[in-house]
Formats: C-alpha cells, structure tokens, sequence
C-alpha cells in the first residue's frame, strides 16, 4: 500500500518587486523546487502562487490620494456615510485614510459587538450583562462608551473606535459613530453611503437602495479604475487590498486568469507536464480562540485553471468501515474499499455514505491550504506546490 496522500510543500522564490515576469520566477522556482527535493511532476499536481507577489510584480498600487479623487468623482457634497468597515489596520486603514481626504464629515456605521470576519469590539457576553439587544439598538458613541467602555483588541491591542476616529480627524475629517447591525441604520444620517462590508455588501447595497438613499456604492466602485496612473481592480476595487506604506495600498491583482493560463503553459514547457495553477488569497477557515473568520479577501481564489473546477465528490471511509464492511478486516476490508471508490456515483450529493465529507469549492479547500502553508509573514514561500490532493484510497 501506498502510504503517503495529500503533501503540501512550501516553495520560496526571491523577493520580487514591480516589473518582474511572476509567471517566470514561478516556473524557475518549481523545476529548481523538483530537483532538490527529487520529485516527478504529475498532471494533477497543483501549482498556486500568493495574490500578493502577483499584484506587486504587475505594480497595482494606489495612494490615498487616488483614493481620495476617486471618491470625489463618485460621490457628491461633502458628507458620507460608511457602512460596516472591518477592524483592520493592514485591510482597511489606508482605504479609510483615502475616504477621510475627500469629505469633511464622515457617519461610521459599526456593527457590534465584533465586525463581518469576527474582530471583536468587545466580548459578546456583555451584551447580555448590558440587556443590549444587537438586532434592534442603535447605540450612539457615547451610548457605546457608557455601556461598552474603551475595550482594546485582544490580538493587536487596539481601541478602533478611537483609532479610526484619529485617523480621520488627521486628515481633517469630523466624524460621527453608529452601532448597529441593520445597514439601514445609516439612513438617518444621510442617503450618501458607501458600503464596506465584504461578503454581504449586494445585500447591504439592495436594502439601502429600496429604503430610499440617493446614491449607495460599495469599495468594489472605488478604484474599480485607474485614477491617472495609478494601479485599479475592474472586479473588486479596494476589496482585497493591503497596506504597502502609511498612504498606499496594494490591491487584489488584475489579468489573473491570464496569469494562470500562462502559468500552465510555462510550466509544461518547463517540465513537460500539464499542472492545475491558480491565485490563492485568504483561506476560508474560522480561528477557534479568536473567532476571527480569516476570508478578508473578496474571495479565496481569483482565478484557477480548468482542473480546479467543481467541488469533491467523496464517500466517507469511516462510515462505510462501520457500517457497508463493518465484518470485513485486513486486505478484504481494504479490497473492498477500493472497488467503492472506484464504482462510487458520479454525484453524491445527499447520499448517506458521503455524509460528513466537505462539498465546498475545490479551490476554496486547496486555497486554504495554501494559504496556511504559506503563512502571512516571514517564511519566504508564496508559491505552494500540492501533489495527491486529487488521489484516493483507491489510488496505488
């Protein structure tokens, strides 16, 4: 028997910087990765490459200030108001340095007691302690103070209430608080909003419109072009941006299905073997002890190569062993286990024995994977290399 599946390699490259041919690097990094480590490429081998060197190479930065301009080419007066910001310094921080420039007062609409992917304002059993009721209160900042008082994030020590409060008044901007969790709390401070929120902001977008503000975008619409020579995101805008330096992001890469298609073809040149690529960003995975859900990005993967379509479609092992084969052991359980596999429906949705799998997204499972392999910090490895994640039981 076989004894080795699913393996997950951490691949590092050099540093890259603007300008640099990523699809190259990659390919060089893989056939130097597979000659030391003495490995034979096969045609499901995944090959998957961080956002983040992918949109430094193309150079897709923008500055506050072109987030600035933007903002005024899109929005009318000098008030706004802003709709579920994400406690982030990195994500979000710059993003709302750039809002502060273009307007004179800003409505900051918080939902508590933590924000969309689970950054906490303060614990949720003080909700109860308080008799606050999270769907219906609209808590006024010094209503927020009097019951909530100046809590700091467990992770990053900060008070963002105040934090973002200071960031605007720098860029001399007054601001005004709203705790609620209905987006259209925001209405009654003006019908000019933009929408922060990530992954429900259509649905933010739809209940405010049909309540009757004037004019509702969310950050997809800013900087969804370029402003000069600035970089720009057709599809997500400032979704998917990090910080870069204290007034510039870098967004989510652009052309990425390009990149992928000509990953692949580089590779196979390279190794004469036709490999999965994709772009993975976050990884969709929720943290135990902090409750913070990790997918600030728009999305897990912005493009992946035709392989990586679908979702799995397995039968649980352990279920079969205690029930189908639950008198068989040894070889003659295994046997049987294989020829499962191998005769196994073509779509096992809502069959008992494929019960417990998990029926997401390939690339939301392999992004995840990715990303906790490559980490977010300093081991130097934005390329990941993953053999045996299409093998089964089956498989010799």
């Amino acid at each position: 028997m076989r004894t080795v599946g699913v393996v997950s390699r951490g691949v590092r490259c050099p540093v890259v910087k603007q300008g640099d041919d990523m699809v190259q690097i990659a390919t060089e990094a893989i056939v130097n990765m597979g000659r030391e480590e003495h490995v034979t490429f096969h045609e499901k081998d995944i090959v998957a490459v961080t956002e983040a060197v992918v949109a430094r190479t193309q150079g897709n930065y923008a500055t506050t200030d072109d987030i600035a301009a933007c903002c005024r080419s899109k929005f009318d007066g000098q008030e706004i108001g802003i709709t579920f910001p994400i406690l982030s310094r990195n994500r979000i921080s710059v993003c709302l340095k750039g809002i502060a420039k273009a307007f004179k007062k800003a409505y900051i609409l918080m939902s508590y007691p933590s924000d969309e992917v689970g950054n906490q304002l303060f614990d949720d059993d003080l909700l109860d302690e308080k008799g606050v009721d999270p769907y219906r209160d609209v808590l006024t900042e010094e209503r927020y103070r009097e019951l909530f008082g100046y809590t700091v994030h467990p992770f990053t020590g900060v008070d963002y209430v105040e934090f973002y409060k200071e960031l605007f008044k720098a860029e001399g901007c007054e601001t005004e608080f709203i705790f609620a969790n209905d987006v259209r709390a925001i209405l009654s401070y003006t019908d000019q909003v933009l929408c922060c929120d990530i992954h429900t902001r259509e649905r933010s977008r739809r209940r405010l419109t049909a309540a009757g503000a004037r004019r509702v975008l969310t950050l997809a619409d800013i900087m969804a072009e370029p402003v000069g020579d600035s970089g720009y995101n057709e599809s997500y805008g400032l979704y998917g941006s990090n910080k870069a330096t204290e007034d510039s992001v870098k967004l989510f890469p652009r052309d990425c299905q390009s990149f992928v298609d000509r990953l692949q073809a580089s590779l196979e040149k390279a190794t004469g073997v036709k490999m999965n690529c994709m772009i993975y960003g976050d990884g969709a995975f929720k943290d135990p002890m902090g409750k913070i859900w990790e997918l600030a990005d728009p999305v897990v993967s912005p493009a992946y190569t035709e392989g990586l379509s679908g979702r799995p479609n397995e039968l649980k092992l352990k279920y079969l062993a205690d029930t189908e084969f639950k008198d068989l052991k040894g070889e003659e359980l295994n046997e049987a286990m294989k020829e499962a596999i191998t005769k196994k429906e073509a779509d096992l949705v809502g069959v008992m024995k494929s019960e417990g799998t998990t029926p997401r997204r390939l690339t939301d499972l392999i992004g995840s994977l990715c990303d906790l392999t490559s980490g977010s910090g300093d081991k130097g490895t934005p390329i990941v290399f993953i053999q045996g994640y299409f093998d089964t039981f089956a498989v010799d």
